[in-house]
């Protein structure tokens, strides 16, 4: 089976810093990974190569390959590429529009404009990020009246409406109460079906709950990745183990 990331001896650096090293690893369809590490292990920079997101940085370079479904991802257009590999960031950041066309954005920046059709792919995203029946009465409202939790489901709801293949979080949970947490963690294991997920996480408790592979970081190396259970029982790496029980990081 091929994989559907695959990850070869990948760097990044920002100007002469190099902040991730050397890195290889496969990311299998419809798993979870988590990703774990301290603060400056390069999780945020390997997650926005993925995606080409560090191309916006003038002073980033990278070497080595990153391959979806095969293919060099730079052999990929990137408008394509992104609409294939949708990224979570830490602070929900919902447009300033109403929740409906929060949603709808997306399919309408790639052609699709009859209105019964873009209900249709708002519902079923709104529904798969697990906020559908807190909004559906509330869909002609501004995105920021809603809480905190509700406009990262919102965030998630509009980068499944655009029908990805890969999503990665970053810190998707950073600052939410544990009642939203739980809701997107959910919402996270009924994806898995049809997406390929990667987690970023500062929270191994997180990682341990839902992912079904966990890769440990640090100073931007890979130092381990198992069964998300493995490596929480039984860490072949000393600083995998130091970090899990909080001895630092």
């Amino acid at each position: 089976m091929v994989a559907k990331l695959d990850i070869y001896k990948l760097n990044v650096f920002f100007d002469s810093n190099k902040v991730v090293k050397d890195l290889t690893l496969q990311v299998e369809p419809n798993e979870i990974l988590g990703i774990i590490g301290p603060s400056n292990s390069g999780k945020t920079s390997f997650l926005k190569t993925l995606n080409r997101l560090n191309e916006l940085y003038r002073n980033c370079s990278t070497t080595g390959l990153v391959k979806l479904d095969g293919k060099n991802i730079h052999d990929i257009d990137i408008q394509i590429l992104r609409k294939k590999i949708g990224i979570v960031f830490a602070l929900p950041l919902p447009l300033p529009l109403t929740i409906f066309d929060n949603v709808a954005y997306g399919p309408r920046m790639h052609g699709i404009k009859n209105r019964s059709k873009l209900a249709e792919i708002v519902e079923k995203s709104l529904t798969s990020s697990a906020i559908w029946d807190e909004v559906k009465d509330r869909l002609n409202e501004p995105a920021f009246r809603l809480s905190g939790g509700q406009q990262q489901r919102l965030c998630i709801a509009r980068t499944l409406a655009v029908e990805p293949e890969v999503i990665l979080y970053d810190e998707p949970c950073s600052g939410l109460d544990p009642i939203s947490t739980q809701k997107i963690e959910d919402a996270m294991r009924q994806l898995r079906s049809n997406y390929t997920q990667i987690l970023v996480t500062n929270n191994v408790k997180q990682a341990a709950r839902v992912s079904d592979r966990t890769a440990f970081f640090l100073m931007g190396e890979l130092v381990e990745i198992s069964n998300t259970g493995d490596l929480f029982t039984s860490p072949k790496d000393k600083r995998t183990e130091e970090y899990i029980t909080g001895r630092f990081g």
